[in-house]
Order: structure tokens, then sequence, then C-alpha cells
């Protein structure tokens, strides 16, 4: 997902991580380093964003200072070594809390997260997407193929290529997985390292497993996050 987004921390170390974190895991573009709030502030008039990484720990302004004069609907990910201030940060449209030092593990979590809360947005703020319309063509071979994407079950990795499974018919493409979790969006969620699932068409949740039909489909840890985010707009 092409998210645009900036970092706003006085600690040069902790903003590096998070740029090669960044630029390491995701399409992001990272359109700025803002080492205090002021900088931040000047920055933001000029362009705009989808999120922003936000320390809460800094000199003359902090964190929670400076998201309370920001737009109301901006959203935030806040970043601190200190815990205690996870209540206050909840006050604004915050993503996600990650306390230093953010490894990559935590890191891939947020991701997970950040991405759910874009996937959700009505199509009018979504970032552009490729994969907007209703169908898309599948290489497979020398072939393309026209596949909607309602008809999509699930999409299965498989070493050098990945299983795309309909309720009529598996198409075999030569493609990571990583590849097609890149290009798809809600309603697809990655699950699992081997899973990439539509949740309209998933029959039931139980026991860290999801039900597509007769399939059984393993959710692990460290996409559990990001699809307990979409699937918590449904549960009455």
């Amino acid at each position: 997902m092409n998210l645009r987004c900036i970092i706003i921390d006085d600690e040069p170390h902790a903003v590096n991580l998070l740029e090669v974190l960044i630029a390491q895991t995701t399409q992001w573009q990272l359109l700025g380093k803002c080492y205090n709030a002021l900088e931040a502030l000047d920055f933001l008039k000029k362009h705009q964003v989808d999120f922003i990484f936000l320390d809460i720990n800094m000199p003359h302004l902090s964190g929670i200072e400076l998201a309370g004069l920001l737009p109301s609907a901006t959203k935030i990910v806040f970043t601190t070594a200190y815990a205690e201030h996870a209540a206050d940060s909840y006050a604004f449209q915050t993503i996600d809390y990650l306390l230093k030092p953010i490894t990559l593990k935590r890191f891939l979590t947020a991701t997970q997260k950040i991405e759910a809360v874009f996937g959700k947005l009505p199509a009018t703020e979504k970032v552009e997407n490729k994969h907007d319309e209703n169908y898309f063509f599948v290489k497979t071979g020398k072939t393309l193929r026209k596949v909607s994407i309602a008809e999509i079950l699930y999409f299965e990795g498989e070493k050098e290529y990945v299983r795309l499974v309909t309720g009529t018919e598996e198409i075999l493409i030569y493609k990571r997985l990583k590849d097609i979790a890149d290009q798809v969006q809600a309603p697809f969620v990655r699950v699992h390292n081997s899973y990439i699932v539509n949740t309209k068409m998933l029959n039931k949740i139980q026991d860290n497993h999801i039900y597509i039909g007769t399939k059984q489909i393993p959710v692990s840890e460290k996409f559990r996050d990001g699809f307990m985010a979409l699937i918590r707009q449904r549960i009455f």
C-alpha cells in the first residue's frame, strides 16, 4: 500500500531506525524527517501526509502537545520509551503506540494495523490503487487470465509461486506471496506467511484458524492484529 508518512523525533538514532524499517518492509513514501515540533508544524503546512510517526518525549513541545495542535483527523503512530503515556495518546486518532527500542516484529505488527486502517476508508479517501476495479488479470504461463475479485477465496504461497483459489478452480501464479500482498487491498488480508484471504468469504473464526468452506487456514501471531482490526468492524 502506497501511503505517505513523516517521522517526528528528536533522536537521530530513532529516526534512522524507523527510516530503515519503512524502507525494508513497506512501499510507503517517507516524505520527511523532522527533529522538533516547530519543524514538523511547518512541514505539515506545506505537505499532505496520510499519517505521522510521532515521538512523545521531545524538548519544548512534547508529542502529545503537538498532536493537540494538529487537525483532529490527523492519524498518528506514537513512539516513545515510556509506556505511561499510552492512555493520553488515545485522545487522538492514534493507530498504534510503539515502545522504543522498536523491534522488527513489533514494527511489522504496526504496519498491519496502519494498512488495515487505510484499507477501510471510503473509496474517496483511499490511496489510489490499481486494483480498485472488480477484476484483474493474472499471468499464468504465457496467458493472461481475467479473474473477478469477488470469486477469489484465498491465495496460498508455495515456494516460488502462488496458488489462487476460487470456488471452481485453482490458478498458479509465478510470483511470491509478498508481491501479491503488496498489490491487493481490503477485503484481502494476509493472515499467515502462506495465506492471503478474502475476508468476505470467511465462514467462521475459531482457535486462531479461519474457515472458508471446508478449508481451514491458520492465523499467525505476526498477522493477527491486522486481521482482527478488519474483523472487528463486523462484530456485533
